[in-house]
């Protein structure tokens, strides 16, 4: 119930009753549902900015979530990456390269995807940005994998060609030189005993008797075994494959015919003293591709580095040749 009100009158000195009409009823009525709407706009306006709904809660809380798996998902495909790099770095540069092969180029590991299509069906779903960028990522590392997997198909295949070239390459030395003895005359430019020039020597000597035993250097199918060509006397050619023979020049007699297969260690014939020779030796040439290259670079798997290292050094004194 409201308050009776009361005003003093100056005229009849007296306090008197207010009597409010209905019209000032209707207005003070209006005024507090007025002040009550503003109240309750203002306090819904701070609710809605400042306080979320059950449902907004719950949207946010999914909103964090799918957040923290795409960044999760995103790290994976970063690590995912970065691992994949390095098998690429490897294989171009560990093992293509020690199996002499080509590495492979940049613009093929990494070529984009045709089709300006390829992504449309993703431009319009929510959140596109973000699930465009992972697919494109995703798809990248796919085809990269793919290349990769058929990079080390072939490096399988280097790797069983590798062991037949490992067993083509010749990598003993020609005859018994357990202590570094019999090395007489190195590669490169040497006096000629028989005509005294300056003359370039393609092969090493190695002094010994005659009838002492001449080995194959590695496997090998015996592609010459005679006296035909001029100065080398009795001689042996063998072809290792892979573009490596070996020549053995004047030999006592032979061991084996042309067209025989030898193993690596197998007797191949014996020192002598045939064709343009100043005394018992066997002169001993690597040849590659058609080039005859310096034969002391194959002889590591056959000593130790101290004695391979005393044979380096004794094979660049600079002295007359045998042959």
């Amino acid at each position: 119930m409201s308050k009776v009100k009361f005003y003093f009158n100056t005229k009849t000195l007296k306090y008197e009753k207010v009597q409010m009409r209905v019209w000032d009823r209707v207005k003070q009525v209006l005024s507090y549902v007025a002040a009550g709407l503003v109240f309750a706009s203002i306090s819904i306006f701070l609710a809605y900015t400042y306080l979320d709904s059950p449902k907004e809660k719950q949207l946010k809380r999914n909103i964090e979530e799918l957040s923290y798996n795409y960044e999760v998902l995103n790290g994976k495909l970063n690590q995912l990456n970065y691992v994949l790099e390095d098998l690429q770095k490897r294989d171009d540069n560990i093992y293509r390269a020690i199996f002499e092969a080509e590495p492979i180029p940049d613009e093929i590991r990494k070529a984009g995807f045709g089709g300006a299509d390829r992504y449309k069906q993703l431009e319009n779903l929510t959140n596109s940005d973000l699930i465009l960028e992972s697919t494109q990522k995703l798809d990248r590392i796919a085809k990269q994998m793919y290349i990769q997997s058929k990079s080390f198909d072939d490096v399988i295949k280097l790797v069983k060609n590798k062991e037949q070239l490992m067993k083509a390459i010749p990598s003993i030395q020609p005859i018994d030189n357990k202590d570094l003895k019999r090395l007489a005359s190195g590669f490169g430019w040497r006096t000629h005993p028989i005509y005294k020039i300056t003359k370039f020597h393609t092969g090493l000597d190695f002094t010994a008797s005659v009838g002492t035993p001449i080995y194959a250097a590695s496997d090998a199918v015996v592609e010459t075994a005679d006296a035909e060509a001029r100065g080398y006397g009795n001689h042996v050619v063998l072809d290792h494959g892979y573009g490596y023979k070996t020549l053995y020049g004047h030999m006592s007699r032979f061991a084996v015919r042309a067209g025989q297969k030898v193993k690596r260690g197998d007797i191949i014939g014996y020192v002598g003293n045939t064709g343009t020779s100043s005394g018992p030796h066997l002169h001993y040439e690597v040849i590659k591709n058609g080039d005859k290259i310096d034969p002391i670079n194959f002889f590591a798997s056959d000593l130790s580095p101290e004695d391979y290292a005393a044979m380096l050094e004794m094979s660049e004194i600079n002295n007359q040749s045998f042959d």
